[in-house]
Order: structure tokens, then sequence, then C-alpha cells
């Protein structure tokens, strides 16, 4: 039921793995395959299409004598350059003293000992990059549309997997025009597909007779209403099979799939913010700072935008850091409104203009992440209206 698990059989993905095989198929002919561009919400199976696709042209290749190297990158973690092109090129070096290190090579010499490796090894390699549009800047890319110009005895095809449906639009031209020769669009599910996929599931991981009927279309309803996502349908049938098993239940209920809801929200949220930009993590830690204060001062006025700004400049002060201006606070209250960690609603306050009110979710977990952050720790105490505040 995890996200790490390949299934033998992808329901509802036919029409996607048969469209991608066609694409990739002629690497088992020895001819360079077009590179593709996968777009799709998160849970549309992008990710699970495409390793499928690729394990199997490994085992046609096999089967068939043909030279084919199949290598995934999920580039949320080897975002940049130098990363990028290291982890391809270490994917052909057996020897550990051959490898190239972490950092310290210039970057044209790692290109270079890349093309050296494929060159060596042959045949037609297929890159997978997962969310590349977690890439940082295009020389990356640049460099992959280019290589097989530099190559004399191999090929190569990328495979680039997004949810960002405008990334290519933010390209270089040059990458553009080269890399995105074929475009593919998966669909969302639908709550019967999701069914269809968690009863498949539910044959492998659970016992016989351990969930009642309706957990599954629940399960797959709740998921449907956000974007056909089969992850969360997975992740909300899992985490209640766990919850059952722990309280020592026979049986799976539509209880345990509530209690799951909530869990996997607050885990949401708990990412959301670990994940944030220092600017956002101030914001937010400006807005708890307020709502604390408020209760020990056992004022419940509502929290604004300029109580915000207030202290999130003495804070920008506390660590040297560039204060922004309170339009750009303004935005990015916004975007964590729109992100569910707070909730921001717009007031008037009459001839003295528009301001918003502003409150937050879980505000323990989230600060015990925001206290996680190294850029927070001359952050030990801080002063609010002349009282300190431990944080």
């Amino acid at each position: 039921m995890r996200p790490t698990y390949m299934p033998e059989i992808l329901p509802h993905r036919e029409k996607e793995i048969n469209n991608l095989a066609s694409v990739l198929v002629s690497a088992l002919r020895g001819e360079t395959p077009s590179n593709v561009f996968i777009y799709g919400k998160t849970g549309t199976g992008k990710t699970a299409v495409t390793k499928y696709v690729g394990r199997e042209l490994l085992k046609k290749g096999e089967e068939t004598n043909k030279k084919v190297n199949f290598i995934y990158i999920n580039c949320e973690i080897v975002d940049t350059q130098y990363r990028l092109l290291q982890n391809i090129a270490n994917h052909f070096i057996d020897d550990w003293s051959e490898r190239i290190p972490f950092t310290g090579w210039p970057t044209d010499e790692v290109y270079a000992k890349l093309k050296q490796m494929i060159d060596r090894v042959g045949g037609v390699t297929v890159i997978i990059l997962d969310e590349v549009d977690k890439l940082k800047g295009d020389e990356a890319l640049y460099n992959l549309s280019r290589i097989n110009s530099d190559l004399e005895n191999a090929k190569v095809s990328v495979v680039g997997i997004s949810n960002d449906l405008k990334f290519t639009e933010f390209l270089d031209p040059r990458v553009k025009s080269s890399l995105g020769e074929e475009n593919m669009i998966f669909p969302p599910y639908n709550a019967s597909e999701l069914k269809d996929i968690l009863n498949q599931r539910i044959g492998i991981a659970l016992k016989c007779d351990s969930i009642d009927e309706d957990v599954v279309p629940l399960c797959s309803a709740l998921a449907a209403q956000e974007h056909g996502d089969a992850r969360r349908a997975l992740d909300l049938l899992r985490m209640s099979a766990e919850i059952a098993e722990r309280s020592k239940e026979p049986k799976i209920t539509k209880k345990f799939v509530r209690l799951a809801q909530n869990k996997i929200e607050i885990d949401r949220i708990v990412e959301v913010v670990r994940t944030l930009p220092t600017q956002s993590k101030l914001i937010l830690l400006s807005i708890l700072l307020q709502e604390k204060q408020n209760k020990k001062t056992d004022s419940p006025g509502a929290i604004t935008t300029g109580d915000v700004f207030e202290i999130y400049k003495d804070l920008c002060k506390k660590i040297r850091m560039d204060t922004l201006t309170q339009r750009r606070i303004t935005d990015l209250i916004s975007e964590l409104d729109m992100l569910g960690i707070i909730t921001a609603r717009v007031i008037s306050k009459g001839r003295y203009g528009r301001t918003r009110e502003i409150k937050t979710s879980s505000s323990d977990d989230i600060m015990n992440i925001l206290q996680e952050d190294d850029a927070f720790k001359e952050l030990a105490t801080y002063k609010i209206r002349g009282q300190t505040r431990l944080i």
C-alpha cells in the first residue's frame, strides 16, 4: 500500500502504458527514442507507469540481447546539475574507487566522465527525471539535451515527469525545443477507478474479512474529491488498517478511515511547513507568537497583517535577514492561506482600509517544526511588546 510498491498490473492505465511503450520501444531496435514529458496531478500513476514500462523494457532487452539501460532519478533529492550528472555517471561505475565524489569536481569534468561511461557501456540509455521541475537551473537539462551529439557508441533518451503543466514554459528555448519532443498527460482517477485500485491492493495486503464493505467506497470518494489521487486513497486505507491493528480491532471500519484522514491532514501540514522558504517560516512564526501573546494577555482580538508585519520586522533584525515589504508579506500570507496552514479572511476597516484576520491550525505541531530550522537558532527568546516570549 506504499508508493514504493510496484504491482504486476496497473489498473486503468493501459492506454498510458501503451503510449509510453510505443515511444520507448525503439530502444530495442538500437534507435534513439524521442524525449518525453509526462504531466499530471499527484497520484495519477505517472511514476508507477514509467517504472513499469522501464522494467518491461529491461526484461525484453535481456530476452532479445539488446543493450538497454534504465536510470531513475528523483530530482526533488538530486536537484543540482553536478549531482544529477554525478548520479547518472555513477550508475555505470561498479568500482567505488572510480566513482565521482559527492562534490569537488568541475562540472565539465563530470560531464566528460558521464559521456565516457555511457559510450563505454553502449546501447540505449533511458533517463527518468521524476519531479523534473525541482531541478535548479536549465544547465543540466541543456547538457542532457545535447549529449547525443557528443556520443559515438551510445544513445540517450530523457523522460521528464512533472506535476506542473506550465513547467516547460519557463525553460530555455534551446532546451525546450530539443527535450519536448513528445508530451503525455495523465488524467486523474475517478472514484470507480480508485475502488478498483484499492480492491487490487486489498487482495494482496489484507487478510480475508478484515475490512468492512463501505471502507473502500469511502476512501475512494475522499480521494476522488482531491483530484483523483490514488496515493491519497492508498494512504487512507493503509493508515486505517494500521490504526485498527494498533487498536486490536478485528476489522477496518469507517471510523478508522475518519481517524486516518485527520492524521494524514496533520502530517501533510507538518511536511508543508518543513519545506517552506525561510521568509515564509518567519511570517508563520510571527503569527504564532502573536497568537500566543493574545492568549497570555486574555486578548482574544484577531491577528491582523499589521501585527504580523511588526513582529516579522523584529525577527528579521534578530537573525540579520533582509526585510520584505508589507505588500510582499501580504502575498506570502495569502500563499500560506492557500496551502491550508493558516486561514486569512479579508475584512473591511471602513475608512482605514482592509486587512486580514489570521488564524492558524495545529499551532503546536507547526511551532515544533519551525524550531528545527537552523536559521531560527538565534531566536531562543523573543520580546514581544516588552514581554519575553520563549519559542
